[in-house]
């Protein structure tokens, strides 16, 4: 799905001290090929494709013959990401969509605007890139308390925007992309992912 293109340089704007500890936002691939969105889902990050600069692309190599005509739009990337004890760094798995394999990964904030992943990822070899952020950090999703209900809709496309949420708590926000810096998707492009946490394929394990 992602091949290797032109490699896009740092985004400009900087940002707190305070989000340096923070995976949460959109973040460009070292290739420049697609942004992942990276949210907390019940207590375990979650990434999913939210911006493609090739836009179309299906789940075609997934050994799951059910789900290779699934949009890589909207698609889960890294998984179930656990906080490691005493350090800014969380454990889980990254899905390669490039061969349709799961491998074990890391992720690690660096400053406020890069993210280190550790592992195999999007069809690089072992080892590691750098992601760039494009958007910042997001709240808690509302969605973790609505995750078992969302879970009962497998198989329904996912919701492209953020649920209402109840009084008191947190919303992910969409992101407009052309708001979001001059490093992010063509001006005039909007968010049709939302808040990643009521995404079947997340909500069913997020509960």
């Amino acid at each position: 799905m992602f091949l290797a293109t032109a490699f896009v340089t740092g985004f400009a704007t900087s940002f707190s001290p305070a989000f340096a500890a923070d995976p949460t936002g959109d973040w460009r691939v070292q290739d420049g090929v697609a942004d992942i969105r990276v949210a907390e889902c019940n207590g375990s990050m979650w990434g999913v494709v939210v911006w493609e600069k090739t836009p179309g692309g299906h789940d075609k190599n997934n050994p799951d013959v059910s789900k290779q005509n699934r949009p890589t739009l909207g698609m889960p990337i890294l998984l179930d990401m656990k906080k490691t004890s005493g350090v800014d760094q969380w454990e889980g798995e990254v899905y390669n969509a490039k061969d349709g394999q799961t491998y074990s990964s890391k992720i690690k904030p660096v400053g406020g605007d890069k993210l280190e992943i550790e592992g195999c990822v999007l069809g690089f070899l072992c080892g590691g890139e750098t992601w760039t952020r494009v958007a910042g950090p997001i709240p808690s999703s509302p969605g973790n308390s609505m995750a078992r209900g969302a879970a009962k809709a497998a198989g329904a496309p996912p919701k492209t925007g953020a649920a209402t949420p109840k009084a008191g708590t947190a919303k992910t926000v969409g992101l407009n992309h052309a708001a979001a810096g001059p490093n992010h998707a063509p001006a005039g492009s909007t968010d049709t992912v939302g808040d990643i946490c009521l995404i079947p394929d997340i909500a069913r394990f997020a509960h």
